[in-house]
């Protein structure tokens, strides 16, 4: 794995750890909600995995209520690595929504959206949470203890090394950005109907985090989106069932 580092608009530098052969297919992932890049272990891709602004080895910079800051921010990732499939989970699937909303499709080959939202606020169908996210807001916030209780239910079927891993990073996080991820309203109906690229939605069936129906709510506008729900599967499919989920993004990814 190489980490390096890109800037993004208002000078921040974001951190891209690049792992797997150059010829194999090129994938850019983005992590979810209080997590960074580290998250991913994808053999057999191009990997470019992001920590978002504030988390991990990326500057804390600039604002995050703002979409267009964070369209920024995944397009000085793409200007990087160039064309590749963009994968995002969990709140993920929102940045890349951002993105889609300033830029189209340019640069992407594909999408993925993996337990993700794509909009966010009161009433928004593509942000629709589960009981284990009610349970965690606002504690999580700023209480570490109930990141930690978060981090065990939202997959709970997963070892507790890889438990302890997530709740490091989530607990590495400061309270104001982990804050700041959710003072946003953003609704992206329009944008989800204008993608013109291949599209995969990816969630479990029992996830409690992101419910499914923000899954089938984005398929539903997605132009030829698949839905490819995974049963008996919690919140990180690409964790929980490594081998389909691989075996579904080289379907897709190019």
């Amino acid at each position: 794995m190489q980490l390096t580092h890109v800037t993004a608009a208002g000078g921040g530098r974001l951190a891209v750890r690049e792992s797997g052969p150059a010829g194999a297919p090129p994938v850019v992932l983005i992590h979810g909600w209080a997590q960074t890049g580290a998250v991913w272990d994808l053999p057999g891709f191009h990997a470019h995995a992001v920590d978002l602004r504030g988390h991990g080895e990326s500057d804390d910079f600039g604002d995050y209520r703002d979409s267009a800051r964070w369209a920024a921010d995944l397009k000085a990732v793409l200007d990087h690595t160039g064309p590749a499939t963009v994968v995002g989970w969990s709140y993920g699937g929102l940045v890349i929504a951002d993105y889609l909303r300033f830029h189209g499709t340019a640069n992407v080959h594909a999408l993925v959206f993996v337990s993700a939202i794509t909009e966010i606020g009161r009433g928004r169908p593509g942000g629709e949470t589960g009981p284990v996210m009610r349970a965690a807001l606002p504690g999580a916030i700023t209480d570490d203890a109930v990141m930690a209780e978060f981090c065990q239910a939202m997959a709970p079927v997963l070892p507790s090394g890889t438990v302890g891993e997530l709740t490091a990073a989530a607990t590495s996080v400061s309270p104001k950005v982990r804050g700041e991820l959710f003072r946003r309203d953003v609704g992206s109906a329009d944008v989800l109907k204008a993608v013109d690229v291949p599209t995969l939605v990816v969630h479990g069936t029992q996830d409690e985090v992101v419910a499914p129906a923000a899954a089938e709510y984005s398929a539903a506008l997605i132009p030829g989106a698949e839905l490819s729900l995974y049963p008996d599967t919690a919140h990180a499919p690409f964790l929980e069932r490594p081998e389909r989920f691989s075996a579904d993004l080289l379907r897709v990814a190019r």
